[in-house]
């Protein structure tokens, strides 16, 4: 009787076991699994910067080609930002090469030893909430591992993910330190009027297309 138990166990762990295959291959299965890549014409990371009296903005490009999409949702991905794409909106033409060289040198991006910048995807869960700085409408909350100046460092924000035909929307604002990075020039306040504010102002606004 006792080795009719033990094979019946063994039966019924064996039958649990293929279901649960089953149901993993099912799932895989009606997964819909879509790539999309980024617009490099419409998409855009503008910043802000600031100090005492002073405040800049301008604008990076980026792209991605790896966007995947599963069940009309962001599933993994990453971003690529060139820091030779910098540009200043603020300032005339004949003094902003001055401030953007200035952002390019070792004091901010040291974009000789360190080109780009990048944010790769990490968890992507619906949200439901609201913070007074973020972009109307959020309706994910995004996570994930920026890399600048050779560091990485977690962020999350919330962003407005759209979907419609063949196009995917995504816009956010947010702030990040920019001193978790190293990039520590005029952060300390007592330099007054010379002081810059370690946060950084960040939008995104990208526009991908399905491949």
């Amino acid at each position: 009787m006792k080795s009719i138990n033990i094979l019946l166990i063994m039966l019924l762990a064996n039958f649990g076991f293929l279901l649960a295959g089953c149901e993993t291959d099912d799932a895989e299965v009606n997964e819909t699994k879509t790539s999309y890549t980024l617009d490099a014409e419409t998409s855009v990371v503008k910043w802000i910067g600031s100090g005492p009296g002073v405040t800049h903005d301008g604008s990076f490009a980026v792209s991605s080609q790896n966007l995947e999409v599963v069940n009309g949702q962001i599933r993994k991905g990453t971003f690529t930002i060139p820091i030779s794409s910098i540009k200043n909106f603020d300032l005339p033409p004949n003094l902003q090469p001055a401030l953007l060289e200035h952002l390019k040198s070792p004091d901010f991006f040291n974009m000789v030893l360190y080109p780009e910048a990048s944010f790769t995807i990490t968890e992507v869960k619906p949200y439901k909430g609201k913070t007074p700085e973020g972009v109307d409408g959020a309706n994910y909350l995004i996570t994930g591992d920026f890399k600048m100046l050779n560091k990485t460092h977690q962020i999350s924000f919330p962003a407005n993910v759209t979907f419609q035909a063949s196009t995917l929307s995504a816009k956010a604002t947010f702030k990040i330190d920019r001193t978790k990075w190293g990039m520590t020039y005029a952060a300390d306040p007592a330099l007054g009027e010379h002081h810059i504010y370690p946060e950084v102002a960040l939008e995104l606004n990208l526009t991908g297309r399905k491949l």
